[in-house]
């Protein structure tokens, strides 16, 4: 599909779920994307973007920054506490905030640069052995934790379970969210963002609906 394609879906989403368009940002997931397929959408216009992993990121981003103004870069995979510092220069918003570690180490380089990307809870709904993020029962006690050490938090994220009804997870995510005054909820994705933006979704994850098939090996 083309980038119009998919933002006429998010318009059509939204405004069947009573939301106006610009509450919903679209993030196009570059990952693994070859580098003229990501310059295509940048120059269609578009500006908002997620990586998966801050080396790839820093291979990409730098240059397009010297040819196109005001991107906005956002980690949607693990990071890395030995990487934190370098998201810190790469990333206006990290999505993936899923561990006390991480959280303490993020507050001190917050301390140490004078700012801090926007943040995000990764909270792990459907309490997968294999996936990060908080438990469900453990995320008001872990924003609690982020608060006191005054991190910038702007909402947060989940990735549902593949064999399992996303909307289920999604209603999850935007119930913790709401008892604790979050107002971001990262969430959706190429195959399900329309039910995702009927559940509060902010932010929406697209990546092979724009980019096509992602370009492994």
């Amino acid at each position: 599909m083309s980038l119009d394609d998919i933002k006429t879906r998010i318009a059509k989403a939204c405004k069947g779920a009573s939301r106006t368009e610009d509450a919903v940002s679209l993030i196009a997931v570059s990952k693994v994307q070859p580098n003229e397929r990501v310059a295509a959408v940048l120059a269609d216009g578009h500006r908002t973007f997620g990586e998966n992993r801050v080396q790839e990121a820093a291979g990409k981003w730098p240059e397009f920054r010297e040819t196109f103004q005001n991107i906005d870069l956002h980690l949607i995979g693990p990071l890395q506490t030995n990487k934190a510092r370098q998201a810190f220069e790469l990333f206006q918003s990290v999505h993936s905030v899923d561990r006390p570690k991480l959280a303490k180490t993020i507050a001190r380089l917050a301390q140490e640069e004078g700012h801090c990307p926007r943040l995000f809870i990764q909270v792990n709904t459907g309490e997968e052995a294999q996936k990060a993020g908080i438990a469900p029962k453990e995320t008001d006690a872990f924003v609690a934790e982020c608060r006191a050490m005054d991190l910038p938090l702007e909402g947060l994220m989940c990735i549902p379970p593949v064999n399992e009804e996303p909307s289920l997870h999604f209603a999850l995510l935007a119930k913790i969210a709401e008892r604790n005054g979050l107002t971001g909820l990262s969430m959706g994705m190429s195959s399900d963002f329309e039910s995702a933006i009927a559940l509060g979704a902010t932010h929406v994850r697209v990546g092979s609906a724009i980019f096509g098939a992602r370009a492994y090996g």
